[in-house]
């Protein structure tokens, strides 16, 4: 059996990095954060015209045809550019909510009562229930925000948050509810992958150029073993991921959505560590990945919530 990615697995995951390095590079990244935390409509449009949205609908719908572990790969991707919007609450709705697959629709997901990311600016709300999933747009949607919504102070400067304390409306149920919120948790999970890797990459580079005493920090061993430590725990996660997405596991989900959140939280600390007091700094791209990967880890499946899941696998 090989679990090495085929050559059109890594052609699609070349292809999304050349994507977003071209839309959403660090230029535009800093130039998105300085100017304000609103969804990005022409990149929403053309990552749909790419399929990243209507990846796994089936070609005679409109979609790509591929499958989970494909899913995986692009929101890795998106993980390690810091793309932000309800990127996989619309890409589950895709075939659901009318112009999500094309990304002409923005989805935001309102999970047991947890805070809605993007509600200011989604055009439908993707509503997980126990076992069940339904979908609100137009006038319900509206009314849910005019009613039942109020912002919150985030602690990720590129997602506003918002709570809803109130009833909302039945929407239209969708079938396998339970399903879509594993595959969210999974989506999840690579995100994390994507954003451990990345902080690996940025604290080994930084070790490399930053000297002390004349010689790059990354000599000296408490660096060495920082940045092993990062890479440990990335590719661990990697391991999980890549084997939850091909099982579809309940259990191995929540085991991977378990290593990935340690993994990025874990390494984006480290990654701050090995850059000193320069990664406190605003400048410093490491406290975004850091904010992002707590918030995350708090989204689709919490660590209790995991934990619970692989307890009652064990039974």
């Amino acid at each position: 059996m090989d679990f090495q990615l085929s050559d059109d697995q890594r052609a699609l995951r070349a292809g999304v990095r050349e994507l977003l390095a071209g839309r959403f590079g660090r230029d535009r990244m800093r130039a998105a954060l300085d100017g304000g935390t609103g969804i990005d409509r022409a990149l929403w449009r053309e990552l749909g015209e790419a399929g990243f949205f209507a990846l796994r609908l089936p070609e005679t719908e409109g979609g790509v045809g591929l499958g989970l572990p494909e899913s995986v790969l692009l929101f890795e991707e998106a993980g390690r550019s810091l793309l932000p919007g309800p990127l996989i609450a619309t890409h589950l709705a895709a075939g659901a909510v009318k112009g999500a697959a094309e990304g002409e629709t923005v989805v935001a997901v309102l999970d047991a009562g947890q805070p809605v990311g993007h509600l200011g600016d989604a055009d439908g709300l993707l509503v997980l229930g126990p076992g069940e999933a339904r979908v609100m747009t137009g006038g319900a949607l509206r009314d849910v925000v005019r009613e039942a919504a109020r912002p919150l102070r985030s602690l990720d400067p590129f997602t506003p948050l918002w709570r809803v304390t109130g009833p909302v409306g039945p929407g239209e149920l969708l079938s396998g509810g339970a399903r879509l919120r594993d595959e969210g948790a999974l989506l999840a999970a690579a995100e994390q992958l994507g954003s451990a890797a990345r902080t690996t990459e940025m604290a080994v580079q930084h070790a490399g150029e930053r000297e002390q005493f004349g010689s790059p920090i990354g000599s000296f061993q408490a660096v060495k073993h920082l940045c092993a430590g990062m890479l440990v725990r990335a590719e661990l996660a990697r391991s999980a991921v890549y084997a939850a997405a091909v099982t579809a596991d309940r259990a191995e989900i929540a085991g991977a959505k378990l290593l990935a959140d340690d993994a990025a939280v874990r390494n984006a600390r480290d990654c701050l560590q090995v850059h000193g007091g320069m990664g406190f700094t605003w400048e410093a791209d490491v406290h975004l990945h850091l904010k992002r990967a707590w918030l995350r880890a708090g989204q689709w499946l919490t660590a209790a919530a995991a934990e619970e899941a692989l307890a009652a696998d064990l039974c």
